[in-house]
């Protein structure tokens, strides 16, 4: 494997989250010849709004995001659970790569979603909808490659997830099945 690069996208911009010490572990975790990165600046894109996103004239930050996404093999999504479901940040960034519709930066490009959450069940509910979201945007979910760390305030009290040996091990895991998977040629 060489030269594969994996665009991190975390759904948290809260200081100290653990799902951005979790893309952190991930960053660290990734194989020889594979490029993790974590996108910066999922904050600064306005909202989708089609009568922004005139070619020429698309926001800055959602072009330095559609930049990104282009140059990427395949991408990996890190989502907590807010009320539920998927936090408008991170929705918001699979609205951006979906458009143009059916030429979007996520179409055929795999994507895992991982992820930490304060519940019992590690936001299992939110990752299931970035999951159809990124799906329906184009991409190539990996619907096995999964991570839903529950409880995070407590698992993560005192030590950072690249620490937790079980945690490591899961998230190496996913990371090297989205990896193989990026590394295959895009069908057409």
């Amino acid at each position: 494997m060489s030269n594969v690069r994996i665009l991190a996208l975390v759904g948290s911009l809260r200081s100290g989250s653990h799902n951005r010490q979790l893309a952190e572990a991930a960053v660290k975790l990734a194989p020889e010849g594979v490029e993790l990165e974590i996108f910066e600046g999922l904050s600064d894109i306005p909202f989708y709004n089609e009568d922004i996103d005139v070619p020429g004239q698309e926001p800055a930050a959602a072009l330095k995001f559609r930049e990104a996404a282009g140059q990427a093999d395949g991408f990996l999504l890190f989502s907590p659970e807010y009320n539920g479901t998927i936090p408008a940040v991170l929705k918001n960034a699979i609205d951006w790569a979906s458009r143009p519709m059916g030429e979007g930066v996520f179409v055929a490009k795999p994507i895992a979603i991982v992820g930490t959450a304060y519940g019992q069940y590690g936001g299992v509910w939110a990752q299931d909808e970035a999951r159809k979201a990124a799906g329906i945007a184009g991409g190539a979910v990996l619907e096995d490659a999964k991570l839903s760390v529950p409880e995070s305030v407590i698992r993560f009290a005192e030590r950072h997830p690249s620490d937790d040996t079980e945690i490591t091990e899961k998230l190496a895991a996913v990371v090297k099945q989205l990896a193989d998977a990026a590394s295959q040629p895009v069908a057409a």
